[in-house]
């Protein structure tokens, strides 16, 4: 099935405008839930800085014009009574601006110029052009007009004031600029490609990712083509401390690559474009440091420690060998096999305190679900989903031991799995649920947090009793939209609490998964048909209210755009059989 040319329309305010590659969008979002008059260039080099503000203007007065903004993937357009003016990625650091009947105004979004930040502004008579510094982004934004009339103010100005360019037409005709974003210098801009054929080509460029990775899209997945582009332009080229290509979180402010949400990613991707899955998978482990952990997250010229992310790799890595098109080598097996193998080491040493069978959370954002009820009682805790995750990434590493031919090393794996499963079910299974334990007092309890319910990840290895009654508590959770991350009936519920309620999609698919393993496959339709039509209706936010459906927080978000694309193809995969 082929992509529309021009791919699907949709919201600038929900979604930013971006190309694969590019570290900067066309957005008016400029800071966390902070959202501009106007639409603004925004750099996430060295953080996510609003650099450049686009100012759509009535040419007659030098006003500014009344546009409504139309985008598609290869096309932004701001639309006036008078003209328009249409803006195109030409490479990932490269924008073309076209207008007719309306002028651009380019202006530095910071007002005023110090000696530590702001934006720097001047005409470089070596490129002919006009450069932004910006401090914030330790990068340079070199505007070249290709057509027009130019204006500009503020040039080499320090401390307040506006700094910027006006470009309008020349008797009547349209007027054209390209900005580019550079380190230090590069020779002047020059392109032969017309304007049309930049725009066809990032049209044909989205249009060949989509067939990639979403090639079973039907009329029943309808949101199939806009998740595939939330993670096509939330791409990046290797810069900085990012040593792959990789798909932020988002191309708002949260831009990072947390070290669990990238497996979302990953999986999705894993069919169609197996090299950039791979490099997904992969790009933690490039930072693990000499305790095995894996870092918090990852960005641009950032890495942080501070605190972990929940063992979910083993689980990741058996559906990612089974997902890509040509099964891993021995070389790229062994390299798995040693990264998990320390990963693993740290939370059976540094996360166990002695005499311990079952390793511990320092605080709930190691868990992922950062402010989760679970952790009311206590942050330092055993907690049942940790364990969980622990005990199929034990199985993971005996399989590959096997593959491997480590005979004895798979031998030793499967005994810890075996033996971490059955503390799990000792020490945490009361009666009818999973409880947590304080490492500190050994004292127990139980939440209406649906983390108290993600064993049942453990799919298959899961007794029956159990699988069952913790399917039917899950059933507890579920809302017209989704599994709500906390009881809607309790008194600790929010509707916008981040882990205290809205539906998120990892949890969605770790359950949905593991109540398909263990044989509960109406439960786990009924969840996935429910998340599916949820990001149908209301997009691909961070999280949602359970109770409405609305999405919440950042509402560009790669690893809820990806298990969209994870749970659409399972789900057009049972239909065609």
């Amino acid at each position: 099935m082929t992509a529309a040319r021009s791919g699907p329309a949709f919201s600038v305010h929900d979604i930013p405008f971006s190309t694969h590659g590019s570290w900067f969008d066309i957005s008016p979002v400029v800071a966390e839930k902070t959202y501009a008059e106007d639409l603004h260039l925004v750099s996430h080099q060295n953080g996510m800085h609003a650099v450049l503000r686009l100012v759509p203007l009535d040419p007659a007065t030098g006003d500014r014009a009344g546009t409504r903004v139309e985008t598609t993937p290869g096309l932004l357009s701001w639309i006036g009574a008078t003209g328009r003016i249409d803006l195109a990625y030409e490479s990932p650091d490269t924008v073309r601006l076209r207008g007719s009947g309306l002028g651009i105004g380019v202006g530095a979004a910071a007002q005023t110029l110090t000696p530590f930040s702001g934006t720097y502004f001047f005409r470089d008579p070596a490129a002919d052009a006009h450069v932004f510094t910006s401090y914030e982004t330790g990068r340079r934004y070199r505007v070249t007009v290709l057509s027009g009339t130019v204006t500009d103010a503020g040039t080499q100005t320090l401390g307040g004031g506006h700094r910027g360019l006006t470009v309008t037409a020349e008797a009547n005709g349209p007027w054209e600029i390209a900005i580019e974003e550079l380190d230090t210098a590069r020779p002047p801009y020059a392109s032969p490609a017309t304007f049309d054929a930049i725009t066809e080509s990032a049209r044909n460029s989205f249009a060949e990712f989509v067939d990639q990775v979403a090639p079973w899209r039907t009329s029943a997945t309808p949101a199939a083509e806009l998740a595939a582009y939330v993670v096509w332009s939330a791409t990046v080229r290797p810069t900085g401390l990012v040593t792959r290509p990789a798909v932020l979180m988002s191309k708002h402010w949260m831009d990072k690559v947390w070290s669990w949400d990238h497996c979302f990613n990953a999986l999705a991707l894993a069919p169609g474009c197996p090299d950039l899955a791979l490099d997904q998978f992969a790009l933690p482990f490039d930072h693990q440091d000499g305790s095995g952990a894996l870092p918090d997250s990852v960005t641009h010229s950032e890495v942080l420690y501070n605190f972990v992310k929940p063992p979910i790799h083993g689980w990741t890595f058996g559906h990612l060998r089974r997902r890509l098109p040509t099964p891993p080598g021995p070389a790229e097996l062994a390299e798995a096999y040693g990264r998990l193998e320390r990963w693993t080491g740290f939370w059976l040493t540094a996360r166990r305190a002695p005499g311990a069978d079952l390793p511990h959370y320092q605080h709930g954002n190691d868990s992922g679900w950062d402010n989760a009820t679970t952790f009311d009682a206590a942050r330092v805790i055993e907690s049942a989903d940790l364990a969980a995750f622990l005990v199929l990434q034990l199985r993971e590493l005996a399989t590959l031991a096997t593959a491997l031919d480590k005979t004895d090393e798979a031998n030793r794996w499967t005994q810890a799995a075996e033996e971490t499963q059955a503390a799990l079910l000792d020490q945490l299974w009361a009666t009818d649920r999973f409880v947590a334990r304080a490492v500190d007092t050994g004292e127990t309890w139980s939440s209406s947090s649906l983390l108290d319910l993600m064993p049942v990840v453990l799919g298959e290895h899961l007794p029956g009793d159990v699988s069952s009654t913790l399917a039917d508590h899950i059933k507890a959770h579920l809302t017209p939209y989704g599994l709500a991350t906390e009881l809607p009936t309790s008194p600790h519920y929010l509707a916008d609490g981040y882990w205290r309620g809205p539906i998120w999609a990892p949890a969605t698919v770790l359950i949905e998964d593991g109540l398909r393993r263990a044989g509960h496959e109406r439960l786990a339709d009924d969840i996935s048909a429910r998340f599916r039509a949820l990001c149908e209706t209301h997009g691909f936010a961070e999280n949602f209210d359970a109770l409405t459906g609305t999405g919440l927080r950042d509402r560009a978000y790669t690893w809820t755009a990806s298990s969209y694309l994870l749970l659409a193809e399972a789900h057009a995969h049972r239909d065609a059989h």
